[in-house]
């Protein structure tokens, strides 16, 4: 029968999308490979009173073995409590590629999963993902689908090109497929370098006209944003400093990401701007001691920096804090 999720003490997403569709913000994603990027979630969550979704890509959860990550999903849930936080917390795979996988997760403890068969022709996506929506609803757990190919790369994820959300497609494909949860491609992108512009030049505005037309044929259905890191400048200038090379990064500016969380999109995904504040601290820590070899001593401050940083996201792009 394998492990349900709320022996975890782990929620789906169903009442969370549903509170940020309702209240005009949108429920933090946040990706994590190790133990202190999901003590920094956690922690900023807790401390802000935000509802979260923890999600873990299939390459993450080969990293971090899924018996681990079950029971740190489950600490998670405690951790917060400890905090005098009562959140809601919710385990997502991020990119399912197979049906398989899904059904492994689901069976493992997730409370939600994302199948991501945008790369197939329409007929064959939808196909795929009501198989996956059809076993996970008889065990309570929400599903993701996906409409649209954000370019970028990003774990698994890879693409050199985007297609935009065909907004004329979307009713058919939530009617075919029963999903509970939509992402769309509007101009966000995986990885770090999301869109090429010479110096001088400004980022493309998102397709909000897709946004719109979407909500217009799906109203009131919770959409999702991929790709929406918005790879902060500032920790792009430290890592260069110490050492890196990441050179002409740009992300998504955040006063549009706040733009669309005041519509339909309910939940918005950021992996980048958590692994770009990481790498950061830890590339400064090493450059102003050398000397040092006490893991915890260059770990702790990159927790420390990404629990500020969470906390700002869901303050000011989210517009999730004090909605737990």
């Amino acid at each position: 029968m394998g492990i349900f999720y709320g022996d975890l003490g782990l929620v789906n997403t169903e009442d969370m999308l549903a509170g940020a569709m309702k209240g005009g913000y949108a429920v933090p994603a946040y990706n994590f490979n190790n133990l202190e990027q999901l003590q920094a979630i956690i922690q900023a969550c807790a401390e802000t009173r935000s509802p979260v979704i923890i999600q873990v890509s299939k390459g993450a959860r080969s990293y971090a073995n899924s018996t681990m990550l079950r029971y740190m999903a489950m600490g998670a849930v405690q951790y917060a409590q400890e905090l005098g936080a009562d959140i809601p917390v919710a385990l997502h795979l991020d990119h399912g590629d197979s049906y398989e996988l899904c059904v492994d997760c689901i069976n493992s403890g997730f409370s939600s999963v994302m199948i991501d068969g945008s790369h197939l022709p329409f007929a064959e996506n939808a196909a795929l993902t009501k198989k996956v929506a059809d076993f996970a609803h008889a065990r309570k757990v929400t599903v993701e689908g996906e409409l649209g190919v954000l370019a970028g790369i990003e774990d698994e994820v890879s693409s050199q090109h985007s297609h935009y959300t065909n907004p004329e497609e979307v009713q058919e494909f939530v009617n075919r497929t029963g999903v509970d949860s939509l992402a769309i491609s509007i101009g966000t992108s995986h990885g770090a370098y999301k869109f090429k512009i010479k110096p001088g030049e400004t980022v493309p505005p998102l397709r909000f006209d897709i946004l719109a037309e979407v909500e217009r044929r799906l109203p009131g259905f919770p959409i999702v944003l991929h790709g929406a890191s918005s790879v902060l400048p500032v920790y792009v200038d430290i890592i260069n400093k110490y050492g890196g090379a990441l050179e002409n990064a740009v992300g998504v500016p955040e006063d549009q990401l706040r733009q669309a969380a005041r519509s339909a999109v309910c939940k918005i995904n950021v992996d980048s701007d958590g692994r770009l504040v990481f790498t950061a601290k830890v590339r400064e820590a090493f450059a102003k001691d050398p000397k040092e070899f006490d893991p915890r001593k260059y770990l702790g401050p990159a927790r420390s920096e990404l629990v500020l940083m969470y906390k700002a996201k869901n303050e000011n792009v989210m517009g999730s804090a004090g909605r737990a």
